[in-house]
């Protein structure tokens, strides 16, 4: 699965990951499973009030609470629910702007449109052929309407924690960091590796500075040593 990065209003920089072909088509067969199910249960109920879909009248009646629902299916459900249906809430997915911002009904309403060309018409072909040379999980409604979809489920990983693998014979320089939270150093594990993997320096600098003020210490380290250093210290005082 392929990452991108966006650029919040506010100058945030937020790594999204795009959801797998594979999820996307899982979380489609389960909405279809949901529509199918519709289906069935509102003709059984339909016909046990003596509705017959041959007349005219029972064929509105069928219209209007079984046609009308399925064909706006995904569109009401994306639209009213921050861009998930059953199917990808199922997997932790949703859709989102390729620019960070939340999706409009206008972004809702494109996608849909360009699903008759991505997927009924080619029975899907177009969108997964668009999804794997795009690169950004873009098919051609989301390409038109400047949305992709994302998945929300993290793989935990020991970067992702506040543990930090230290030597059997390391020998921890500031006791002060237990002035800290497991909350606090997570925070401050995030903005650390983040700033290191874009390299802003500014923001490791203003953290050592905020670490050494709280903990009411002079630090001899560079900043980035001093920030590496505070954390195996921290994951040797508290993991004993």
């Amino acid at each position: 699965m392929d990452n991108f990065q966006i650029e919040t209003a506010q100058n945030v920089s937020i790594q999204q990951q795009v959801a797998g072909i594979g999820d996307r088509i899982l979380g489609y067969l389960i909405d279809l499973l949901i529509l199918g199910a519709y289906w069935i249960a509102s003709i059984y109920l339909l016909s046990a009030f003596g509705l017959d879909s041959n007349t005219n009248g029972s064929i509105n009646i069928y219209f209007m609470l079984i046609g009308i629902p399925s064909f706006l299916y995904f569109l009401l459900l994306e639209s009213f629910w921050d861009g998930r249906t059953p199917g990808k809430a199922a997997l932790g997915l949703r859709v989102v702007k390729i620019d960070g911002s939340k999706p409009g009904f206008g972004s809702y309403f494109v996608r849909w449109l360009m699903r008759t060309i991505d997927i009924t018409l080619t029975s899907g072909g177009v969108a997964v052929f668009t999804i794997l040379l795009n690169g950004k999980g873009q098919r051609l409604g989301d390409i038109a309407a400047g949305t992709t979809v994302i998945t929300e489920r993290k793989k935990v990983q020991l970067s992702h924690t506040i543990l930090e693998t230290i030597e059997e014979d390391y020998v921890p320089k500031y006791p002060q960091v237990t002035v800290f939270t497991d909350a606090d150093m997570q925070k401050i594990k995030t903005i650390y590796t983040e700033a290191r993997r874009f390299g802003k320096h500014n923001v490791i600098l203003k953290l050592s500075q905020k670490l050494s003020t709280t903990m009411q210490v002079t630090p001899e380290e560079t900043p980035l040593s001093f920030v590496d250093r505070v954390l195996k210290d921290y994951n040797y005082y508290t993991q004993e």
